[in-house]
């Protein structure tokens, strides 16, 4: 099946939102590595009625008025990648998991660095928050987007979870 996409301007730059049929496949970055997500045949149709929801609830999230997304989704990966991205979508808004947390979740404790892998394979960006999955230590690692767009993701929602970033990027709580 052909994949349609449209752009859309947001604070963490250009996203390409890609959508199989009537459900969101992909969110892309502009600076994406090539392959990253095999999408196949797309073409451009930004009056997608799918895609016009995503863009609409990811404005709203982005403007600090949406915590938490009501989208179909089209996950495309191993049976082991999707466990890891439905363990994304269950990490509260203005929380954060380390991979190892991610890895007992799916009752595979051993597998941190397939997990890491798998996390850095997520094909829909910020809607399943790998943004959220930092290192054991609390600091920032591996983004698609960049860490610049990692701790920028993080910080806007700490502004509503009492989280902040210090300067080497860890995430961590303030103090109550």
């Amino acid at each position: 099946m052909t994949c349609v996409y449209m752009h859309m301007a947001s604070p963490v730059g250009r996203l390409k939102l890609v959508a199989r049929g009537e459900k969101l496949a992909a969110i892309l970055w502009e600076n994406d590595r090539p392959n990253r997500v095999p999408l196949g045949d797309m073409r451009e149709d930004p009056r997608h009625p799918a895609l016009l929801a995503v863009q609409r609830q990811l404005d709203e999230y982005f403007a600090g008025e949406r915590d938490h997304f009501e989208l179909d989704l089209d996950f495309a990966g191993t049976a082991f990648q999707q466990q890891v991205w439905q363990a994304l979508l269950s990490i509260p808004y203005g929380q954060t998991r380390t991979y190892r947390d991610i890895a007992v979740q799916i009752g595979k404790p051993d597998a941190v660095r397939a997990v890491g892998a798998a996390n850095g394979r997520n094909p829909i960006s910020i809607i399943a928050p790998c943004h959220r999955v930092i290192g054991s230590s609390g600091k920032l690692t591996g983004f698609a987007g960049g860490l610049e767009r990692k701790a920028r993701l993080l910080e806007l929602e700490s502004t509503q979870q009492g989280l902040s970033l210090d300067r080497t990027r860890t995430a961590r709580p303030l103090a109550a």
